[in-house]
């Protein structure tokens, strides 16, 4: 085991295969080139390589993210939450435990908790064991603990947490309807002066409708250039009424 924490590489499938195609495109386009040199193979060269290209880049940039920009994502995302250091709060999607320990440093009388199914295809090494062992080195395992749980069907009571934070999860879920019976219980288990904080790149207005159906009052925040790919913030709370 590392004694630095790792949280791993999201969607490393796609990532690998984006950059493997990329890779075997330009140098198919390379040898086609050097062996058949005519007026067709001149003409398609500069499409072929920039085919090539567009496939490699964003393989890159996602990895880029994956190292070093998530931390910044992170807590950024962490920021929306008004923290007094006493609050219950849930990770929705924990993974290998980002913002869960992100989140269990701002607390000294609160607790975290992550839940999590822990699909292999959505990060490397995505398994509650390495998301413990980060616990530990991070210093919080005493302020955070981590349930198998699925996001449509939580065990909590309703108004059990002051906040409830999620990063790249949601969208796994793969039909709208199990969406947007995430997005109730999410609402259902957070405190009536409690705050939502979720960021994803696919299905947000999806996810603001929801909760604004749920009588819950949403921000949309602008887009972040600054991760890959462009991902979103979106903070509910709840109103009175809710």
């Amino acid at each position: 085991m590392s004694t630095r924490p790792d949280y791993g590489i999201d969607a490393p499938g796609v990532i690998r295969n984006l950059i493997l195609s990329g890779v075997a495109i330009a140098i198919a386009t390379l040898i086609w080139h050097t062996v058949r040199i005519g007026p067709v193979t001149l003409a398609l060269y500069p499409g072929c390589l920039y085919t090539a290209a567009s496939l490699i880049t964003p393989g890159i940039l996602m990895l880029i993210y994956a190292k070093f920009g998530k931390f910044r994502h992170r807590d950024r995302i962490l920021s929306y939450v008004p923290w007094n250091g006493n609050e219950q709060v849930l990770d929705v999607g924990s993974g290998r435990g980002l913002l869960l320990a992100g989140a269990a440093k701002h607390l000294t009388t609160g607790h975290a908790i992550g839940i999590d199914v822990w699909n292999a295809e959505d990060l490397s090494g995505n398994n509650e064991q390495n998301l413990l062992h980060n616990l530990d080195l991070e210093g919080v395992r005493a302020k955070a603990e981590v349930q198998n749980q699925d996001a449509q069907k939580m065990n909590f009571p309703d108004a059990t947490f002051d906040a409830i934070v999620s990063n790249l999860c949601l969208h796994n879920i793969y039909n709208k309807d199990g969406r947007a019976q995430a997005c109730r219980e999410i609402a259902r288990v957070l405190k009536p002066t409690g705050v939502i904080v979720i960021s994803d790149f696919r299905h947000m207005s999806e996810y603001r409708d929801n909760f604004k159906a749920l009588g819950l009052q949403v921000e949309y925040k602008p887009l972040n250039w600054d991760t890959f790919p462009p991902l979103r913030i979106l903070v509910a709370r709840k109103t009175a009424s809710a």
